[in-house]
């Protein structure tokens, strides 16, 4: 942790962010069930209203929450000791765990609006939410395929990396908007006497757990696009070279010995850009967001 903090600059803002975001993450945890206990009757799965509220609890839980600690987890600095492929697991981990709560949110809701003869999939909010579970679920397929399994090239994988940098990002920036459309439609057709526009105690609740999700999006946003907060590069970078071959400086050195002073010039170029080249490959594989 201390060789991390050396070497991210603005550690201590770092740090700061980082325990605001799980702070307003785990309190909207908590609001959602607060909400769905104290104003909405409780969990179950009956076909009831219980049923339905897994659907909140489960979103704000996994698709935002658990979400938001995969996108950043590369950029804990005292992870970056960790192996590389250690921290792929965990980041594929979390995204697994919250497309499995999603999953059976996505399940309650159908089997609620089913049971009490409710249209499925006629409003804003869930298309949307549709949309976005689609891309998540592809968004974790080609993350495995590509990034976690060994098969992929490197040039494929440093040709996608920002692809899914940036469509990791969308997905869960897309994903706090859908909750805002969820939880205000929710409130629109549940409340009645007083309405809505009354302003009445669960209205101002729900309100204030809306602005958090807000602030902990922005909050990991922030953190996940800042450059130099990001994991830094392998120390023991290699050549890229040919299966089989050997490591920078061994047969490199050992064909200058007996060359002459072009061939010396030569071979000290096609190393220069090779490292070069994989160096910049790396960087692509550094990024954090699956």
């Amino acid at each position: 942790a201390a060789n991390g903090a050396r070497k991210m600059e603005g550690y201590g803002r770092f740090l700061a962010l980082l325990a605001s975001a799980l702070l307003v993450g785990f309190v909207s945890v908590i609001l959602s069930l607060v909400w769905v206990f104290h104003y909405r009757g409780g969990l179950s799965w009956d076909g009831g209203l219980g049923e339905f509220n897994w659907h909140p609890v489960l979103i704000i839980t996994g698709f935002v929450f658990i979400q938001g600690i995969a996108i950043i987890v590369y950029r804990l600095p005292w992870t970056w000791k960790c192996s590389k492929l250690l921290m792929k697991f965990i980041h594929a981990g979390l995204n697994t765990i919250a497309m499995i709560l999603v999953i059976v949110s996505m399940v309650a809701a159908f089997d609620y609006h089913n049971a009490r003869n409710i249209p499925n999939m006629y409003s804003l909010h869930s298309w949307i939410g549709l949309i976005a579970v689609i891309f998540y679920s592809l968004q974790l397929f080609f993350g495995f395929a590509v990034f976690l399994l060994p098969f992929a090239p490197v040039r494929l994988r440093a040709l996608l990396m920002p692809i899914h940098v940036y469509s990791g990002l969308t997905i869960f920036a897309t994903v706090i908007a859908t909750s805002l459309m969820g939880i205000t439609e929710k409130l629109l057709f549940s409340l009645t006497n007083p309405s809505y526009s009354a302003l009445p105690p669960e209205a101002v609740f729900v309100n204030c757990l809306g602005v958090l999700l807000v602030i902990f999006g922005s909050l990991i946003l922030w953190m996940a696009s800042r450059p130099h907060w990001k994991r830094p590069l392998e120390e023991n970078t290699k050549v890229l070279r040919p299966i089989g071959g050997t490591p920078e400086g061994t047969e490199v050195e050992s064909t200058m010995t007996n060359s002459s002073n072009a061939d010396k010039s030569d071979l000290r170029i096609s190393t220069e850009a090779a490292r070069k080249q994989n160096l910049k490959f790396d960087e692509a594989g550094q990024r954090s967001t699956m």
